[in-house]
């Protein structure tokens, strides 16, 4: 029987984002043992901020104004930006303080078809470095990179002077193992298919003398088939995403300009359940509700199917773990006559749901032509990949290059 070597650094990694922070019965205080109850789901980098915009404010997104990466956050806003076409490339060092042939690359765009319709394109690319496959002897039988990457297009169409929609589709590869056997059965690539929903709302305001905008986004992304990586194992889910926020700007003056943002996520995806020790069949739960059901049935019963929270006199509070499932981001950003901006922001996710929380930074600047935006995490917990990592984005207004051409 062969086996993997390092699995348990590639279950890490597959799981970077979902679990990346301590997860394990230190957590003291309020929180017993049993009340700990992260969710996994598979090909968890979909979820990763891939631009250095978001990821300098906290990674919020689906409701600050639009530029190239929208894709990722919220594809409607594409309905609402200025140039008739942008493109940005992304670049994401990852468990950099480890190794460092880890890394995310991100490219996006979009070309607007007429005033009321846009499309847009991406391409997220995940390389987890070099892997190195021992049989159970501890001899080498193989060298592979494991990678994931996912395609995407969209279509965003105004409603009218202050609403748009989006629908959007997604393909999804992942190669993990390169078809190795892993406990003699041969492994595969998975593949899955998904698509997004999403609306933006904004609208100019006045805030005493000054104008401003307000604007709210909604996004459920990843709306999609199970994935597997061997023909007779179970089918995960994989991060299907409710995220929805706003954000207000004013114009402080002719060149100052501050907006604050929010963003609140939560995955559709089902809780893990408790089991009696015994087995793992629907006759084993002794609280929460089967995680092997069909894709819709599992989007609407994520909301509660929640073990409960365990309160003092030994009872569970269902509600309480469902609240805890909703993680938070706050955001920042000041601009400067819209050539140099500042930008800040914060993440929390609750300690029993994976115990992310962590500050971020960023500066942006824009010329006629491309413009720069980077991006720098600060964790309060020291096991975050992004750990002190520097990530950088580049964008091309090539309305600018139009204008340098004339």
């Amino acid at each position: 029987m062969q086996k993997l070597f390092l699995t348990g650094v590639l279950i890490f990694l597959l799981t970077p984002f979902i679990n990346s922070q301590n997860t394990n019965s230190n957590i003291t205080g309020e929180f017993f043992t049993g009340d700990i109850n992260t969710i996994t789901t598979a090909v968890p980098f979909l979820m990763i901020a891939p631009d250095s915009r978001a990821g300098a404010m906290g990674d919020v997104g689906v409701a600050t104004s639009p530029d190239a990466n929208s894709m990722h956050w919220n594809p409607a806003k594409y309905a609402f930006a200025e140039e008739d076409m942008s493109l940005s490339i992304s670049y994401t060092p990852w468990l950099r303080q480890l190794v460092n042939d880890i890394n995310l690359a991100y490219v996006s765009g979009y070309k607007k078809m007429d005033k009321r319709q846009v499309i847009g394109v991406s391409l997220l690319y995940f390389s987890l470095g070099d892997i190195t496959f021992t049989d159970n002897n501890g001899s080498t039988i193989g060298q592979f990179k494991p990678n994931e990457f996912s395609l995407d297009g969209a279509y965003s169409r105004l409603f009218g002077e202050h609403l748009s929609g989006s629908v959007s589709l997604r393909y999804i590869y992942s190669n993990l193992t390169g078809g190795q056997f892993v406990q003699g059965i041969q492994s595969h690539a998975g593949q899955a298919v998904s698509a997004d929903v999403s609306t933006f709302y904004t609208k100019e305001i006045q805030m005493g003398d000054r104008d401003g905008n307000m604007a709210f986004g909604l996004n459920i992304s990843n709306i999609g088939s199970k994935i597997s990586y061997t023909e007779n194992q179970e089918r995960d889910f994989i991060p299907i995403n409710l995220r929805l926020g706003a954000a207000l700007t004013t114009e402080m003056d002719d060149y100052n300009k501050l907006t604050f943002a929010m963003d609140i996520n939560r995955l559709m995806v089902p809780t893990p359940p408790v089991y009696d020790g015994i087995g793992r069949e629907p006759e084993n739960i002794i609280a929460g509700k089967d995680p092997n059901v069909s894709i819709p049935v599992g989007m609407f019963r994520s909301f509660n199917d929640a073990p409960g929270v365990i309160m003092a006199d030994s009872t569970r509070n269902v509600f309480k773990e469902e609240m805890r499932e909703m993680n938070y981001a706050v955001g920042a950003e000041y601009w400067y006559s819209d050539q140099f901006a500042i930008r800040g922001g914060y993440f929390y996710e609750h300690e029993t749901k994976g115990n992310r929380k962590y500050f971020t930074l960023g500066l942006g600047l824009r010329l006629k032509v491309f413009g720069l935006d980077f991006a720098y995490l600060i964790p309060q917990k020291q096991n975050n990949p992004l750990a002190n990592t520097l990530r950088f984005t580049l964008i091309f207004n090539f309305d600018g290059l139009k204008n340098e051409t004339n």
